[in-house]
């Protein structure tokens, strides 16, 4: 099930938080719960990325992109990711979520994301795309970034790892041949 209840606190937390920039990283702090763990009791790998939105989600609300969407009454919507798993995060572990926006393109947002256990270790790293949409599609982001209000309109360079990624991503047959699944 959606944590709900989380994501609902987790944005009521955010109303006070300091107001963030465009690209400044945006920390939450959570625990590994039962209902968020596998058969080998820790951090099930599908729920790691419901659980990103517990990051993302609050992000988008302290750096003033929740308040633009609703106002133009767009949406936000995931259009790929990738993820590293490095570090099990075990039931009742804590852990800290870092979340921040990278870059992006004529279409799509990147936003880079990690869970780090109190050790210091990085447990997982990913990078979602993301799209803003309205009821024709989706909105190219020079439009979202000029309804942000910034100044500077120019996306900060994509770091190579994110080209290479989306190059592959190109490479990948759409929609995938029956034979090959």
């Amino acid at each position: 099930m959606y944590p709900f209840f989380r994501m609902g606190l987790g944005l009521w937390k955010a109303r006070s938080a300091p107001k963030l920039g465009p690209f400044d990283t945006f920390v939450t702090r959570h625990r590994c719960w039962p209902w968020d763990i596998d058969i080998w009791m820790e951090l099930n790998n599908g729920r790691t990325l419901t659980l990103y939105d517990l990051g993302r989600i609050p992000l988008a609300q302290v750096n003033g992109m929740l308040a633009m969407i609703r106002k133009e009454r767009w949406g936000l919507t995931m259009a790929g990711v990738v993820v590293r798993y490095r570090r099990r995060i075990r039931t009742f572990e804590p852990f800290e979520m870092r979340s921040r926006l990278i870059c992006w393109d004529d279409r799509f947002l990147y936003i880079e994301q990690s869970m780090w256990k109190q050790s210091g270790d990085c447990a997982n790293h990913a990078v979602y795309r993301s799209a803003v949409t309205d009821k024709t599609g989706i909105v190219p982001t020079e439009k979202v970034i000029a309804a942000m209000g910034m100044d500077d309109r120019s996306s900060p360079e994509m770091p190579e790892w994110v080209a290479l990624w989306l190059e592959a991503e190109t490479a990948r047959p759409w929609p995938p041949m029956q034979d090959d699944i």
